[in-house]
C-alpha cells in the first residue's frame, strides 16, 4: 500500500508529507508564532530520540521547564495554547530548519537537535508506521525503505532534513547530539545539554537523570503515562506505548539484505558527501561493528 493511498492520514505540504494531525492552516502561520528568548526547541526527524533527550531535560532538577506537545500538533489554537504556558517552554518538534518559526531564529532560541544512524531511523520508522493508527501502513519492509529512501515518508527525504539543521551545525544557540554518542557516553552528553541550557547539575543528580532515563524506566513509564495529551512529544502520536520499542543501538542489521544495504550506502555516500554529520554517523556505524 502506498503513501498516497490513505490519504486522509496524510496531506502533502509545499512538496513534504505531514499528519493530519498537523494541520495546513497551523502550517501556514508558523511564521506567526511569538517565541520567547528563553525558549528551548527539541528538533529531530521523527524516531530519532526526542523522547528520550525530552525526559532528560525534564529530568533536570529545578531546571524550572515545562515541556509541551509539538508546536505543528494540532490546528492555530495551538499558539494561544502555548502562550499560556507561564514557565520556560520546551517545545519539540519534527520541522526542517526553512520550517521553524521566523521569530525562533531571530530570537536566536536555544535548540537541540538529535540526529541518529539513518538506518536505524528507517528500521524504527518502519515500526511505526506498521504500529501507528495516524500512519498509512506499508506492507513490507522492502516497500517502506525505497519510499524513505525517495523522501515519500512523513517529514520528507532523512537526507534533506539533517542536511537543513546541519548547516547551522555550529550556530552558537544550537545544540547538535547523536543518539549513538548518548549510547555510548551519556555522561558526557548529559553535561553536554546541561551546559548548553546553563543549568548546573551535581554529581548524584546526574545519577538519577540516568536512571529515570534509561530505556526499560521510560518505556515502564509510558504504560502508565499512555495517551496523556499533555505528554505528547511526537507530532504523530499521544500513544506512548507506539514510542518505546527497542531503542538499541544496530538493530538495522536484522533487516537490511546485503543489496538494500549497499543501495542505502551509495544514496547516503552520495547525498551525504561534504557532511561531516555523516562522516561522524558512519565512524559510530563501523564501532559498531556493522
Amino acid at each position: 500500500m502506498s503513501s498516497q493511498s490513505q490519504p486522509s492520514l496524510l496531506h502533502k505540504y509545499k512538496g513534504i508529507l505531514f499528519s493530519a494531525m498537523s494541520s495546513e492552516e497551523l502550517l501556514d502561520s508558523l511564521d506567526s508564532f511569538d517565541a520567547r528568548e528563553d525558549d528551548i526547541f527539541l528538533v529531530s526527524y521523527p524516531k530519532s530520540g526526542t523522547h528520550w533527550v525530552a525526559e532528560v531535560i525534564e529530568n533536570i532538577p529545578n531546571a524550572g521547564i515545562t515541556l509541551t506537545s509539538p508546536i505543528e500538533w494540532g490546528d492555530v489554537s495551538k499558539f494561544k495554547e502555548l502562550k499560556m504556558v507561564p514557565k520556560r517552554r520546551v517545545i519539540p518538534t519534527h520541522l526542517s530548519y526553512e520550517m521553524i518559526p521566523v521569530t525562533v531564529k531571530q530570537k536566536q532560541c536555544k535548540i537541540v537537535y538529535v540526529v541518529r544512524n539513518p538506518k536505524d531511523t528507517a528500521v524504527s520508522l518502519f515500526h511505526y508506521y506498521k504500529d501507528n493508527p495516524n500512519l498509512p501502513s506499508t506492507e513490507t519492509w522492502a516497500v517502506f525503505l525505497e519510499l524513505f529512501l525517495k523522501g515519500d515518508v512523513v517529514y520528507g527525504s532523512w537526507f534533506d532534513h539533517v542536511l537543513s539543521w546541519e548547516k547551522h551545525k555550529n550556530d552558537k544557540n544550537v545544540l547538535f547530539l547523536f543518539y549513538e554518542e548518548m549510547k555510548n557516553d551519556f555522561a558526557k552528553s548529559l553535561k553536554k545539554i546541561t551546559a548548553f541550557l546553563g543549568i548546573s547539575v551535581n554529581d548524584s543528580e546526574m545519577s538519577q537523570i540516568a536512571r529515570n532515563t534509561s530505556f526499560s524506566e521510560m518505556k515502564s513509564n509510558a504504560v502508565k503515562e499512555n495517551s496523556d495529551p499533555n505528554h505528547t512529544i511526537c507530532a504523530l502520536t499521544s500513544n506512548r506505548n507506539l514510542v518505546f520499542r527497542k531503542g538499541v543501538v544496530g538493530d538495522w542489521i536484522n533487516y537490511f539484505t546485503p543489496k538494500q544495504k549497499r543501495v542505502f550506502d551509495e544514496v547516503f555516500t552520495e547525498k551525504m558527501r561534504h557532511s561531516d554529520v555523516g562522516r561522524c554517523l558512519k565512524e559510530y556505524e563501523n564501532v559498531d561493528g556493522k
